[in-house]
Formats: C-alpha cells, structure tokens, sequence
C-alpha cells in the first residue's frame, strides 16, 4: 500500500527519494515525508497530500545529505494528517513502515505505563519508540536495537530506519510485506517496489519474511532477524518503467487480481483472534452493544460494491439471524426510504466517495439510524459521514474494473457477520472456529486458483466471438455470478448477464441454444443439487457450459464434456471435446465466493485482454462515480 524509499550513497538523497516516491504514486497515498541525515543528526519533513506540497515544504526546509529514507502513506491507523504522516521520530531515530502492527494497542500501553508519550494515532510510531528504547538500554549497533524492538511487534512490517548516531547507515527489515534492495556503485538503495529505484540501478535483492539489512554505501550485509548472516545475489531486472509499476504483469488489472491473497491477509491481519473463535471489536468500528440492539442491518451499495453487500446481506442473516436487506444507492436518493434508529445502515464502497451512496448515507443519519463505512480509503466522504469505518486495507486499485477491493469487501463483511453473531448468541464458539479458520486459510487456496491462469486463458480463447453469455448461482454464489458477468460487460464489451440459479426457467432458458455459452458457478455447498439441475437443464437445450466448481467433482465434469466432435457454432464459438471447468479448492460454504470469483476475473481479463480491448481503462467508465 505505501511507498518506501531510501537511499545510502555519496549524493545528496533527497531529490533521489523524493522522484522514488514519486514513481510510487501509481500505488495511492495521503500524505508524504522524508527523514536525512543532514550531518547534524536525523531531520524530517512532511506534509499532508500530494507529492507537489512535500516539494513546497522542502523548499521552505531544505533537507541536505546522502543518507535519508522517504515515505508515502496510505492511512490506516489514524486519519490523513502531517501528525500521522511518516516518517515518524523517537529520540535519534527515524522510522517508515508499510503494514499492520496487530498489537499496536497493547504496546502503546505498555511504552505509555513507561512515560513515553506518544504524538501520532499511528502504529508506526510505537516502533520508533521501541528501536529508542532500546538504544537506550545499550544496544550501540543500530541494527542490535532494530532486532530487539521486532521481537517485540507482531504483525505485517516493512520497515527501514536511520538514527542521528549511525550517519552512514539504514537498516531495514521485512515480515509480509514487500522490500527490495537496490544495489549500485558506492551507493545502495532500498524501497517498498521496484519502480522506486529503477532509475538508479537494475541489480536488485528481494528480502525474504524474516529477514533484516543493513545497507551502507559500500555494502549490503543480510540477515535473519535471530542474527545469522545470509548471503543472495541480486538479479537484473530488464522491466521497463511502465513494466515495473505493473510489477510485471502486463496490466494493472491482472496485478491486482495476483494481489488478492495479499489483501485479504492485510483485512485480516489484526481482526482476527482465532485462539478465541472471535472478532477483535476495535477494528471492526462497531460496539458490542449496538450489534445487541440492532434490529435491522440495510446495506447501500452501488456497481461491484452491492455485489459484495448482497453476500454480506446473506451472512448477517446466516449467522446473527438479523433481517437484511439490500438497496442500489441511486435507489435509495429517489425515492424516500424507512430507516428507523435501530437500523445498522453499512454503506459499502471501495473508494468511499460514492454520491448515490453517501446520499444514502445521510439520509439514514438524518433518521437516526447508526452508519457503519465499508470502504477502502481512511477519511472519505463516506467514511467521514458514518458513525464508525470498517476499513479493508485492500491498497490502491489503479484498474478501473474493481478485484481485490471486492474480495476484501467480502472478507470484511464476513467478519462483521461473525462479530455480530459472536455478541448476540447466535454463533457458537464452534460455528465461529469453523468460519474463521477457513476465512484464514483463504488466502493460500486463492494462490491455488490463481495458479491456473493458463488453463482459464484457454477456455477463454474458445469463446472470444461470442455476443452474449449467462452467468447463473445460488445463494451466495448468485453475487459472485453478478459480479462476473459485470466483470466481462466492463472490460470486454461483452453482453453478460448474471441470473440466480432458480430463476432461469423464469425466462432466460428462452435464450439458451448451441451458440449460448452459460457460466455455472456449482460448488459443492447446501445449494449444489439444484444448481447441478440448472446445468443439466442447459445441457438438454445445447447450451454450452462453462463451470466453476470444487476439485475431484467428476460429476460436473462429466456434464460439461462435449458429445460431440470440436465444431463451430454460427457465430464461430469452438466447442472442444475437453470440458471447460475451473476447479477451486474444497472450503467452507462461507468462504467459497472468495474463491469462485476468481476464475470469472480471470476469464473476463483474458477475454478482454485477447479483444484488444483497454483494460485497465475501459471505455466510458471512471473508478470512482462521484456524479447522478
């Protein structure tokens, strides 16, 4: 999510960091800052915004030397402001850092009960405070006092530090969170991505979880942060600039689909205590004792957002049995809805700005209901205007087509099912170690389906001249199948509709024939009997099938198999002798969206991408609809 930069060499580093952090805007920020070692000890500059006023603020207060580690931030403990902007000081030290402390609140008790006070709402700050103290308490070597402060911090970090008292150093260190090293010629580098140094050099060494460096001019020496020395090489990187935002891949859209595991370990990371089968409440922005009290929950969502609430609707009914219900937000502004002072209103929207829905939102506050935000941006409109903001840390999503937010939204949204089930008695503690576990391991099981690309770029292939194609599921699995025809129409320009499983013989069966690709999400869940009719009904009219369901199910497979030879249909569609299905891993009925929705991105993407179609920008549309 944010921007790391530093720099140890013989040029004087704050232009360098400041047009490092500049290559990482791509990436989404609120507030930057640089800390160098001018000669008279660690100085810092910040500033609130963009990039042009941290380059006002250095011109008032001139930063000079060749040591100095920059920042971009992305809020996520504490609002958007120069307080909690990095980097953050503690006596001689100056730290950066990229993550979630999960104990943060424990460890600020803990340095407060020792005097310490601190400045800022942020985690990052404890750290500093921590790799003082132990400065302090006679670790000489800076990297000696990094070490001793890590033992303490449990949590997502990158870091990189620098102190008044080692002129010609910067120590950094990682734990699930992306660093790399930047190695040139009597100067070195460090940052959060490749773009960031890719000016400078193109010999790089990826730090692993674990691991520390201590990086001066002449020098890299790694470790691992029980001490033992490790010795990597570097690559050459041959990416161009634009190649390198992209991480590669060869569009932001794809990136952020690869990114998804790593979302949802961030949205996790903190909320979850498993030990206890519970919901960390503080981070969920809502009280016990209005989770009590609630007799209605109302969702207000617009696009890929309502996908998500309409998933979320299904687990709060499932799990705290609590009356949901689900408005489109330009819905809501038209028309003059009931919200009564007991009703949970959560309004959900990846960038927090959207107008249909943060109308909604004040017309519930205006009628006393309680507001909750679901959003991915600290301080916006949306989050500003609610009573409380549970935020899905899901980091910048630069493809205008949403992925990753949407994944994290419905982690997120599963989580306040759970919070709310866990305090009003309607989910036991078993119930609730059986769905938090599987949530857990999501992340690893998404790798797995992501893993399969070429295989779903293959049936992609097969129906690039289509003109239409249905997308069908049940119960939980009809949003997912919402969200992947949304997912073809936006990027492809394909006509998609999504339909719940049921209603098919309502009306679209009329449109399935030999040239009507249909994409069945069956799962093995408590609905796989029926949707597995629904397939079978396709089948008898000639439909060609595309399914998404669980590994080993020879059943599904069978079905999807073509009777006959390959052939073209009269709109050039290839059906081919091998069936396509897409398998995810065996989960709990709760967690499977997270998981089928993967293989519709991806079709979408690879459908689109093969089209020539402008992915990551696609015609008429902007990623945040601030307009009726």
């Amino acid at each position: 999510m944010c921007g790391i930069v530093g720099y140890v060499g013989q040029k004087d580093c704050a232009p360098i960091l400041v047009e490092g952090l500049r290559r990482l805007e791509y990436r989404g920020y609120d507030s930057a800052g640089l800390a160098v070692h001018t000669g008279r000890g660690v100085e810092i500059v910040r500033a609130v915004g963009k990039l042009s006023n941290l380059d006002a603020a250095l011109k008032k207060n001139p930063l000079s030397g060749t040591t100095g580690i920059g920042h971009t931030r992305w809020a996520t403990h504490g609002r958007p402001s120069e307080a909690n902007a990095h980097p953050h000081v503690a006596g001689h030290v100056a730290v950066v850092h990229n993550g979630i402390i999960e104990n943060h609140v424990q460890l600020r008790r803990d340095l407060e009960s020792r005097g310490v006070k601190l400045q800022s709402d942020t985690d990052t700050e404890i750290v500093a405070h921590l790799i003082d103290e132990a400065m302090r308490q006679g670790r000489t070597r800076l990297s000696e006092a990094v070490r001793t402060a890590l033992g303490h911090v449990r949590g997502a970090y990158a870091i990189a530090v620098v102190s008044g008292d080692a002129p010609d150093e910067i120590v950094v260190a990682k734990q699930d969170s992306p660093l790399v090293l930047g190695i040139g010629e009597n100067e070195n580098f460090a940052a959060s991505d490749i773009p960031a140094i890719l000016a400078h050099t193109r010999d790089i060494i990826l730090l692993h979880d674990g691991e520390m460096a201590v990086l001066t001019a002449s020098h890299v020496e790694i470790s691992t942060l029980e001490g033992t020395r490790i010795t990597r090489e570097h690559k050459r990187i041959d990416w161009s600039p634009m190649q390198a935002e992209k991480g590669g891949y060869k569009h932001f859209m794809l990136k952020e689909i690869h990114e998804q595991p790593r979302a949802i370990e961030d949205t996790l990371r903190g909320r979850v205590d498993l030990p206890n089968a519970d919901v960390v409440g503080a981070e969920i922005g809502l009280s016990a004792e209005l989770a009590q009290r609630v007799s209605r929950v109302y969702f207000v969502a617009c696009g890929t957002s309502a996908h998500s609430a309409m998933a979320g609707r299904y687990w709060v009914e499932q799990l705290a049995r609590i009356p949901s219900t689900l408005e489109i937000g330009s819905e809501v502004r038209t028309r003059d809805p009931v919200f009564v002072p007991n009703d949970l209103v959560v309004a959900v929207s990846q960038s927090g700005e959207t107008l249909d829905t943060l109308a909604a939102v004040k017309a519930a506050k205006a009628a006393g209901a309680h507001v909750l935000a679901v959003t991915n941006v600290v301080d916006s409109a949306i989050a500003r205007a609610s009573d409380g903001a549970l935020y899905t840390h899901a980091g910048p999503e630069i493809g205008v087509a949403s992925t990753k937010c949407f994944t994290s939204q419905l982690a997120a949204l599963l989580m306040l099912a759970i919070y709310m089930g866990r305090r009003r008695g309607t989910l036991d503690t078993d119930g609730a170690h059986r769905v938090l576990d599987a949530l857990w391991r999501v992340p690893a099981q998404m790798r797995e389906v992501l893993a399969r690309g070429e295989d779903i770029k293959a049936i992609a292939k097969k129906y690039l001249r289509t003109r239409d194609m249905l997308f069908l599921g049940r119960g939980t699995e009809f949003p997912v199948a919402l969200e992947g025809a949304l997912k073809l129409k936006e990027i492809s320009y394909i006509h998609a509709e999504g339909y719940a499983a049921g209603e098919m013989k309502h009306g679209p069966i009329a449109l399935i024939d030999e040239d009507m690709p249909v994409v069945v999400v069956c799962p093995r869940d408590n609905q796989y009997d029926k949707t597995f009719s629904n397939m079978e009904e396709v089948k008898a009219r000639e439909g060609q099938l595309i399914a998404v369901c669980t590994e080993g199910d020879e059943d599904v497979r069978a079905l999807c198999f073509s009777d006959a030879a390959p052939r073209s249909s009269t709109r050039g569609i290839l059906s081919a002798a091998e069936p396509d299905v897409i398998t995810i891993p065996e989960a709990a009925n709760e967690v499977q969206p997270l998981l089928t929705v993967l293989p519709l991105q991806l079709l979408a993407y690879y459908m689109a991408d093969l089209k020539g179609t402008d992915v990551d920008q696609p015609r008429n549309l902007a990623k945040t609809v601030t307009v009726e």
